[in-house]
């Protein structure tokens, strides 16, 4: 293997595990009983909160390699895309899990109650194409059709922030913060098309 390869290698298995990371921090934190007084709501959160970070991440891809120039990034964009629905996924069954234990009837009267809960399910339904045809053999069956349906990661986006913002109790500033990366990343998309 030449060098070139080898520290491509180490790369590829560097950001794997870093994307991994906060699961393996959570699951160190629930064997410890270090997760506060509501471990199952933390839980909830944490899988959440990291899914939406690796959603903008994914969406970052296009301003870094355009913007600063870094086109190594975009190898990455499918693993950063499918931690995305990996942690969403977690999210959902750990709401199922630990909140509504499998409960069709508590479910039912959490969806009328708490709005986020639908749109956070749609959003987690519409990533669903995305993650599964995500592979290079999908994206050349798909042909053209592939960019098409992966433009769906922007509406994703905007009910993902939707879902997140329905639920602030308080303190707004984490929310606040995430809108104003979307809107920075999704602006320059915007700026990109019109410049085209």
């Amino acid at each position: 293997m030449a060098p070139g390869e080898r520290m491509g290698l180490l790369r590829w298995w560097l950001i794997f595990l870093l994307l991994l990371l906060p699961l393996g921090v959570l699951l160190e934190g629930l064997l410890t009983n270090e997760l506060g007084a509501d471990p199952a709501k933390y839980i909830v959160k944490e899988l959440g909160f990291w899914a939406i970070c690796w959603l903008w991440l994914t969406l970052a891809v296009t301003p870094a390699r355009k913007f600063l120039g870094w086109r190594w990034l975009t190898r990455y964009r499918r693993m950063f895309g499918l931690y995305t629905f990996f942690y969403a996924v977690l999210h959902l069954l750990a709401f199922a899990t630990f909140l509504v234990g499998w409960r069709w009837d508590i479910l039912l009267t959490e969806l009328t109650k708490r709005p986020y809960i639908v749109v956070g399910s749609l959003a987690l339904l519409l990533l669903l194409p995305l993650a599964l045809t995500s592979t290079q053999g999908m994206q050349r069956r798909l042909g053209k059709r592939w960019k098409k349906l992966h433009t769906l990661i922007y509406p994703v986006s905007l009910l993902v922030l939707l879902h997140f913002v329905w639920q602030i109790r308080s303190d707004f500033l984490q929310q606040l913060i995430f809108a104003f990366l979307l809107a920075i990343l999704l602006g320059y998309r915007l700026y990109l098309k019109r410049c085209s």
